[in-house]
């Protein structure tokens, strides 16, 4: 196996306008790619300088060959886990806040400091600010 990285992840929304304006003036990501596709809009945001990007997935996406619909529970909410790391886990909380936001947390942890919250479609992301040395 020679995998050097995960290209895109996927998370399902229902409107991509609301899901971008979300992921660029809440979150702080970067547009990466917008382009109009057969099947509909491509549209991905990431970090500054990530390698993985955000791939938000509209109505018609994720589509299978031939136009076979998405798995099953593969709908606007279905994405959990999503760990972004941050350097301030307590000052991104505090700005998720600020923009009506619910997190939980954060909370000292082993491994760090870590939070949870939803986007508007309810995919799960967390925060953590990683402990030194862990």
């Amino acid at each position: 196996m020679a995998i050097t990285h995960a290209s895109f992840v996927t998370l399902p929304v229902s409107d991509q306008d609301r899901a971008l304006r979300f992921y660029t003036e809440v979150l702080g990501l970067e547009v990466t790619a917008d382009r109009d596709m057969p099947q509909g809009r491509w549209l991905q945001v990431a970090p500054a300088g990530a390698q993985t990007v955000f791939t938000l997935s509209g109505p018609g996406m994720g589509r299978g060959s031939g136009g076979a619909p998405r798995e099953k529970g593969a709908g606007p909410g279905s994405a959990q886990g999503i760990m972004l790391v941050t350097t301030d886990v307590d000052a991104d909380c505090a700005r998720l806040a600020e923009a009506g936001v619910l997190v939980q947390g954060p909370d000292e942890l082993p491994w760090g400091r870590m939070a949870s919250f939803a986007d508007l479609d309810g995919n799960g992301l967390m925060l953590l600010t990683e402990k030194e040395g862990f």
